[in-house]
């Protein structure tokens, strides 16, 4: 692991922590939408290279994401529901005040798809956070995502043999597995100290077979971003953190994961 990686890494997980930890759900909100604003960005600098995404309404979107835990919860269910058919409705009025001249479908269904993957995603870890018990349960889908990609990277560079897509060359089996199995570890290692530390009945064999599930789907959502990234003909969405890339390459497998997690977390 080259030393531009290690130092994000030193300086970067500090405040992700700091934030968790210490931050309110208010405070936790207006990050993601930070986060989300610097995602969206590169997903609309990339598919710029084939398209004319519609920016406004990418960006007004990551703003939204700071009022998920202002609007009261009875209503929220319904404002994210009709959000995406106002989504669609909005874009399309797009397509029609400029007759197809400056939008055209093309650019609507990829501005669609960024705001889904970055916006709608993300927004599911702000739900998870806010959850009962969202300062312990959030870490499941920091650790399932960030083990995986850890340990995915560090023994597919040391053994890796066996490719697993031309999509992403340098991504292996061997790389793959030992990323599961490291979520699966850390998850269960994490969870024996929350059930001694905070007296908590969270079980194994549940975790166990969520940490798993949520593993592959991050991992699935890397080859996403990849495959994104590889149509466009891009190494990465920005170099905005030394070694790693771009915002939406450091959480690629975070957000695609983070709707599954909350779903899982919920029924836990």
């Amino acid at each position: 692991m080259d030393m531009k990686r290690i130092t994000s890494i030193l300086l970067g997980f500090p405040i992700v922590v700091l934030i968790l930890l210490i931050g309110n759900k208010i405070v936790v909100d207006i990050a993601l939408s930070i986060i989300a604003i610097f995602a969206i960005d590169e997903y609309f600098n990339a598919v710029s290279k084939v398209s004319q995404p519609v920016k406004w309404l990418g960006y007004l979107s990551c703003i939204s994401i700071a009022f998920v835990h202002i609007i009261p919860e009875d209503y929220l269910r319904y404002v994210v529901t009709l959000s995406v058919p106002a989504i669609l409705i909005l874009l399309f009025i797009q397509i029609i005040i400029t007759d197809m001249e400056k939008t055209n479908f093309k650019d609507i269904a990829y501005t669609f798809i960024g705001i889904f993957y970055v916006v709608f995603f993300i927004m599911f870890i702000a739900f998870t956070n806010g959850m009962k018990h969202g300062k312990i349960y959030i870490w499941y889908l920091l650790i399932a995502a960030w083990g995986t990609d850890t340990f995915a990277y560090l023994v597919g560079k040391s053994i890796g043999k066996h490719k697993f897509s031309k999509i992403s060359p340098k991504k292996s089996i061997e790389g793959s597995i030992a990323g599961t199995l490291a979520a699966l570890i850390l998850t269960l290692i994490y969870t024996y100290f929350v059930n001694v530390i905070r007296g908590m009945d969270i079980s194994y064999i549940y975790v166990s077979g969520m940490s798993i599930i949520l593993s592959l789907v991050g991992q699935i959502g890397d080859f996403s971003a990849s495959a994104i990234k590889r149509y466009v003909d891009i190494k990465d969405y920005s170099n905005l953190i030394p070694g790693h890339g771009g915002m939406l390459d450091r959480i690629d497998s975070l957000i695609f994961l983070a709707p599954f997690a909350y779903v899982l977390l919920s029924i836990m």
